[in-house]
């Protein structure tokens, strides 16, 4: 009974109703962070001094979604995205389906052959859109196709972010007594991440395989608005459709130095900034005009910016409670010798503890204090027991409403507002994903 009034759950289930109920993702953690703070005993004043003290856990990354903001306004203006989607367009029409798997395949690419996690999605596609449009795709299929590429390569491919997820759960493992070579992590990822395949492909070919129909809504992005201004107010001097511009050659200049520094550095922040500055010194935008990218850039990516800052906060508010220790240790005391139920139990609360803190990464190191030592107790093996951290760790990634793998699909899609966070990606992403995953996980730990 005490587990069923634990701090963490019920605030995630707040948050998840609130977020459900239509209420903006943003107030919703923070009356969920109200709520698990005054059930841990927290008065009001220490509730927010620990919010707010842990907004900078995520201010890398809000800062760097403003930034790339900028940057895809720059792009977006300078017209070289509305060659790129009538280049494509012949390529793709009446490809629905090899339209979304190109695209998953090409966000799988994000997490390691070129690690830029979810900066090309505010470039890309916001152009695209009209494309999706005409071709009357379901705008959740997309959102379900990012989804997969920010998530399945990490689980299972030990290079770039992959390399830094499996390698938290192979130093997790042996700091509490269990020890698997980081070779052997992807053996167990696999059926986890068959099981994301799986839903991917349900996604694709079946739920959202109908046609879906958008208004025709202008934004900045749109082709018909995203040429060059040939005016003395921009470099551009060519007509619409018409040859190549120094414009154009500046912002794939600009783009190259962005994925070269985030390489280099392995700071988004550093690689936005420096794409700008670049776009700016090589005259590919006046400096006069800056205001209006910034503005443009912070419209676009601002709430998405403010809503990751919260949920750093919200997942420091849950942490000061110490409930999320305490609900792991109850899931502890009700599996008895089950594997099965052992399995069963292990997944849920990695799903609850995951969907409130927004990140596999961070989730790792509070599962694995707990699930080792109980894993080793039911006769668990190394790999099962990998497969089971693995999988607890990322199962509420995807769904989340402050998971950077569900904003980052919407600040892209939803350029127009027709795209809902909570309805059109992170309910989409939890069935297809969160599910698989919930099984792929309990299915691994017995059998491996």
């Amino acid at each position: 009974m005490d587990a069923l009034l634990n701090p963490v759950l019920l605030s995630v289930l707040v948050l998840c109703v609130l977020a459900l109920s239509g209420v903006h993702v943003l107030l919703a953690l923070l009356i969920a962070a109200v709520v698990a703070g005054l059930l841990a005993g927290l008065g009001p004043a220490d509730i927010f001094t620990t919010l707010v003290d842990g907004l900078g856990g995520q201010g890398e990354t809000a800062l760097s979604y403003l930034l790339l903001g900028v940057l895809a306004v720059m792009v977006a203006r300078s017209g070289l995205t509305g060659k790129l989607v009538r280049t494509v367009m012949p390529l793709i029409r009446g490809r629905r389906g090899a339209v979304l798997f190109a695209l998953a395949g090409l966000a799988c690419f994000s997490q390691n052959l070129v690690p830029v996690h979810i900066a090309f999605i505010p470039i890309l596609i916001p152009p695209l859109l009209t494309a999706f449009d005409r071709m009357r795709i379901d705008r959740r299929a997309v959102a379900c196709a990012l989804t997969f590429g920010l998530k399945a390569p990490y689980l299972i491919v030990p290079l770039g972010f992959g390399l830094i997820f499996q390698g938290i759960v192979a130093e997790e493992m042996s700091s509490h007594g269990m020890d698997l070579s980081l070779g052997a992590i992807p053996a167990a990822m696999a059926i986890p991440t068959a099981g994301m395949l799986v839903g991917l492909v349900v996604a694709v070919l079946v739920s959202y395989r109908r046609s879906r129909e958008y208004a025709e809504v202008e934004t900045r992005f749109s082709i018909e608005s995203s040429e060059p201004a040939g005016d003395d107010e921009t470099s551009g001097d060519a007509e619409p459709h018409g040859g190549w511009t120094w414009q154009h050659v500046v912002v794939l200049i600009a783009l190259a130095v962005t994925l070269v520094l985030q390489l280099v550095f392995s700071s988004l922040v550093i690689a936005g900034l420096g794409g700008v500055l670049t776009i700016f010194l090589l005259r590919g935008e006046r400096w006069r005009r800056g205001d209006e990218a910034v503005t443009g850039g912070v419209a676009m990516m601002g709430t998405i910016a403010f809503i990751m800052l919260i949920a750093s906060g919200y997942a420091a508010v849950l942490r000061e409670t110490g409930a999320v220790e305490d609900l792991v240790s109850a899931a502890g005391g009700i599996i008895g010798d089950s594997h099965l139920v052992g399995a069963l139990m292990m997944m849920t609360v990695g799903l609850i503890v995951t969907m409130g803190i927004g990140t596999s990464f961070g989730t790792i190191p509070v599962l694995a204090a707990i699930f080792v030592p109980l894993a080793a107790t039911l006769g668990f093996s190394p790999l099962a027991t990998a497969a089971l951290i693995g999988a607890a760790g990322a199962i509420g990634d995807a769904g989340s409403p402050a998971s950077d793998s569900t904003l980052g699909p919407t600040s892209g899609l939803n350029v127009d507002g027709q795209h809902d966070h909570i309805w059109d990606t992170c309910v989409p992403t939890f069935l297809h994903y969160n599910i698989p995953l919930f099984i792929g996980g309990v299915v691994a730990a017995l059998v491996l």
